[in-house]
């Protein structure tokens, strides 16, 4: 499992807004009113690697499911251009706290997904968010993908610290397992 990200991504700036050096983002976070609040926001490529620089965060305000963001330094369309396609980050210890029983991506990234019987599917490798349910992304051993939808009744329990992840797939999902007979 992935070890715990000094930051976690927020948004992605899209492009400037306006002639004052504001950037449009794409929010990537369940609580945007909380940017507001903040100090500082850290940009960069990659949330694990690379270059990031730190801004103080002067305003942030919603246009439509977009944020404006207004940071200090950043005062013309030319110097918001620059940030475009750069991520959004917090420190890690400014986030949100999380209620029982939920979790950050980078948690459930890496956990091994298997039946309430014990049948191994695979690796969670991706969250898809597609606005009525998540969807697990699950890389089998071999084989296509598994798409698991996140719904009561099909992600039965979450176990960050065993790095296991138990469903119930709907029916139809899996192919089955050959019997021992057919095995032979």
């Amino acid at each position: 499992m992935p070890d715990r990200p000094a930051h976690l991504i927020i948004g992605e700036v899209l492009r400037p807004h306006g002639v004052k050096g504001e950037l449009r983002i794409r929010l990537l976070t369940d609580y945007p009113e909380r940017i507001a609040t903040l100090h500082t926001v850290v940009l960069g490529r990659d949330i694990a690697t690379g270059t990031r620089r730190a801004y103080r965060l002067l305003g942030m305000r919603r246009n439509a499911e977009y944020g404006l963001l207004r940071l200090e330094g950043i005062d013309s369309r030319e110097a918001a251009d620059r940030l475009r396609q750069l991520l959004v980050m917090i420190p890690i210890e400014d986030a949100v706290p999380l209620e029982p029983g939920e979790f950050y991506l980078f948690q459930l990234i890496g956990l091994r997904v298997l039946t309430e019987e014990g049948r191994m599917l695979g690796e969670l490798v991706e969250v898809l968010e597609t606005g009525a349910n998540d969807v697990y992304v699950v890389r089998p051993p071999a084989g296509p993908d598994i798409l698991i939808p996140v719904i009561e009744g099909v992600v039965l329990r979450t176990d960050i610290d065993a790095g296991e992840l138990i469903v119930r797939p709907p029916e139809g999902l899996l192919t089955p397992e050959p019997d021992d007979d057919e095995r032979d």
